[in-house]
Formats: C-alpha cells, structure tokens, sequence
C-alpha cells in the first residue's frame, strides 16, 4: 500500500505486517495489522475492528508525530465525551482554525500538530466561559 511516511517526507510503498514485529513485547499485540516503512522503520495501526482490517488508521507518523498525535486526544476527546460540544462541531472549528479538514490521523508535522493543538486550547478556554 501507497502511504505518507512522516519520517520519509514522501508517499512510500509499505509492508503490512504485525505486532510481534512492530511491538514484540506486547503479547495482546501480537495479532494486530500494521503497515511498516522499511526506510525509517515508522508504522502505523489499522481499523482492525472494521470490515476492511487492514485499512490504514492515517499516514504513517514518527514517534514525535505519534506522541504529539496523543496529546491531542488527550486535550480534545474530553470536550466531546463529555458532552461540552458536539464531536463534528469541535471538528468542523478545529478544521476552521487550521485552514483545511482536520483529523488526527492526518497529522503530518509537528509545527501542524502545535497549530491543532492550540486552536484546541482556544476552544477549551471558549467553552469553559
């Protein structure tokens, strides 16, 4: 499969493979797919629990992309969860403020990852008014 590699900087053939290679000490892992850069050795998951399992959760990002992905989540997934805004509403502002669709899974650079991650502050701070 054709897929962005953050570390790459460029679209990249990968190699689906599994989690005894990309997580060999995580036994609960093991049988889950995922899509390998063979150049950098960056991955990423798939929608596993889907009817397409081997669809790619996004591009495939480094390991600071993946963690900056995490904080994200971490300061965004509680607005909607918790019903202070609706989860498209917080999308389609998250989208605005950066200038194109946002999703996590899209990340692709680490100056894009602070852009999303302060539009979710303003709109923590605007909701907590």
């Amino acid at each position: 499969m054709i897929l962005h590699c953050c570390g790459c900087n460029k679209l990249i053939q990968t190699r689906l493979t599994d989690g005894v290679e990309i997580y060999p000490h995580r036994k609960d892992l093991s049988e889950l797919p995922f899509w390998k850069c063979d150049k950098c050795n960056n991955f990423v998951g798939c929608h596993h629990k889907t009817d397409k399992p081997t669809t790619p959760l996004g591009c495939i990002p480094t390991k600071e992309i993946r963690e900056a992905r995490k904080h994200i989540h971490a300061l965004i997934d509680p607005m909607w969860k918790n019903k202070l805004i609706k989860r498209d509403v917080l999308y389609a502002k998250l989208s605005e403020a950066i200038g194109c669709t946002y999703h996590t899974a899209e990340i692709k650079s680490i100056e894009d990852a602070r852009k999303i991650y302060a539009a979710g502050l303003a709109i923590s701070k605007e909701l907590k008014k």
